[in-house]
């Protein structure tokens, strides 16, 4: 009781909106799901269930349906995280501001056996209404995170804003969710991609169930931010995830390709020669911890054999790269594509010359090298303070433009790329990575520190949360306030800059990106 009574609280206060309002629980909040019944809470206009069990697995398993249950459920609470090592933080990077990761809204739980869990935030339930539904995967790369890992990963704002439901998930992670145990045979033919599994899993328990959350199953928007961002890319080449989602969103992972089984597949055989077990399907992982496989992980590493844990083109549930070129599997599929403008430089508090950034930059890259990425970064932002250019991203940009082109190249359904350059005025993050999230969550108020909100920060939100919603209702991220943004193609190159003064730019620093590699 004391858990739910916190979670109530927390729910009221991070509330979007400053007017308080009434928080209600009880026959009107309750769902009678493909798997049992379940009760939410009403907070204001939104109903919001937490903790549902879309799945359940044993270690190193694919996922398997839920147990259906008679009794009800709770479902007022985030439910456990994925076993990973650390959550993500940023303080250690910058002292001037908390970037806000691991600042959950309930005490941090992990649990192997029960973070199979999503959440629902929606504006009506058992109505018969058709709403888009917006599925978000979260980022922390393939090793950490959860859906509730930023406080603006709360989906009750977005959901009020835009009048859809919002989803989000927890999956299975690190070991635990992309090793490839795939080279022991038998029972652990399929043990590979499961964290990606889990996920096509709780989208198969969105089209059996969100229909009785006022959703529409048959418009579905996947969306996810950094390895959010690299598990949608794989998602749209997984042939079972076809038909369990309409539209796309990759933000700064954009992933061409992954891992392939030669380079993989002896990390499951050494694992188990690590722990004394049988380098076969006879192998049995059960009677370890998660910390011993850990332990045993570390020790393979000191001998030069690395998990690289992501996931594989194992050839089955993985058939191909994602965009190597684009993969048939989501060629109907539109996408918004994009990256930040400095990604993972966190200070840009220090004012420089010309000078001083060019003998920055040469020093970095060597004398030839340095001397055309100056020229290059001068011929892309020609108004750029000197500072600009020793923080510019090009790893995951150079990425992103490389995704929309091959998107473009298979003559489907349109890719539109942008690059988030506002900077918040109140710190020195600016336009890093994840500066994106608030503003197109419609949570500015939830991550202030992050945001600053000020006044701009809030007039932005407005533009940006509802370029996300055009695209997750539409295809299509035109709306009012924005010069019109045509898709990407390889004559045109146009990326759209979103900040105060939004504007679209053809093929602006091409000559940039040939100087960069792809950090995905």
């Amino acid at each position: 009781m004391k858990k739910f009574i916190s979670s109530i609280l927390c729910a009221s206060l991070l509330a979007a909106t400053a007017v308080a309002q009434p928080i209600t629980a009880g026959k009107h909040t309750r769902v009678q799901t493909v798997y049992g019944p379940i009760e939410g809470y009403q907070d204001g206009s939104i109903f919001t269930f937490k903790g549902i069990r879309y799945a359940k697995a044993e270690r190193f398993m694919p996922p398997q349906n839920p147990d259906v249950v008679q009794e009800l459920r709770q479902c007022k609470v985030y439910g456990p995280q994925a076993p990973q090592n650390e959550s993500l933080r940023w303080n250690d990077r910058n002292s001037q501001t908390d970037y806000g990761f691991g600042n959950q809204f309930v005490t941090e739980q992990m649990d192997e056996k029960n973070c199979l869990v999503l959440n629902v935030w929606t504006p009506g339930i058992n109505d018969g209404m058709k709403r888009p539904v917006f599925v978000w995967i979260h980022g922390g790369g393939y090793a950490g995170g959860s859906g509730h890992d930023l406080p603006c990963y709360e989906g009750r704002a977005l959901a009020e804003a835009g009048g859809i439901v919002v989803v989000n998930l927890n999956h299975r992670l690190n070991i635990l969710g992309y090793a490839d145990l795939t080279g022991l045979g038998g029972k652990y033919s399929q043990s590979v991609n499961l964290g990606q599994q889990d996920i096509v899993k709780a989208l198969e328990w969105v089209r059996d169930n969100i229909a009785l959350f006022g959703g529409d199953p048959n418009e579905v928007t996947i969306g996810g931010q950094s390895g959010g961002g690299g598990k949608v890319s794989t998602l749209l080449a997984m042939p079972s995830a076809k038909g369990l989602f309409k539209r796309a969103i990759v933000q700064s992972g954009s992933t061409l390709r992954q891992a392939l089984p030669e380079n993989t597949r002896q990390f499951g055989i050494a694992l188990a020669q690590e722990l004394g077990l049988p380098a076969t399907a006879e192998a049995d992982f059960s009677k370890f911890t998660y910390e011993e496989l850990n332990y045993a992980v570390n020790r393979l590493a000191q001998k030069g054999i690395r998990s690289g844990f992501s996931p594989v083109v194992d050839g089955t549930i993985l058939p191909q790269h994602p965009f190597d070129p684009a993969s048939p599997v989501s060629k109907d599929v539109p996408m918004l594509i994009g990256t930040d403008f400095n990604e993972f430089t966190f200070d840009i508090s220090k004012d420089m010359t010309w000078q001083e950034a060019e003998a920055a930059v040469k020093k970095r890259m060597g004398e030839e090298q340095g001397t055309k990425f100056i020229a290059a970064f001068k011929k892309a932002y020609p108004k750029a303070e000197p500072k600009e250019m020793t923080y510019v991203d090009t790893g995951f940009r150079a990425g992103a433009v490389k995704q929309a082109a091959a998107k473009s190249a298979q003559g489907g359904a349109p890719a539109y790329l942008y690059l988030f350059t506002w900077k918040p005025e109140s710190n020195a993050l600016g336009a890093s990575h994840g500066m994106e999230l608030p503003f197109m969550l419609h949570n500015v108020s939830l991550q202030r520190e992050m945001t600053g909100a000020s006044a701009s920060a809030y007039k932005f939100e407005k533009l940006i949360s509802s370029i996300w919603l055009s695209f997750i209702k539409t295809g299509n991220p035109n709306v009012k306030g924005l010069p019109k943004w045509e898709p990407y193609n390889e004559q045109t190159g146009v990326t759209m800059i979103l900040d105060n003064k939004s504007y679209p730019l053809q093929h602006h620093d091409r000559d940039l990106m040939k100087l960069s590699r792809s950090i995905w």
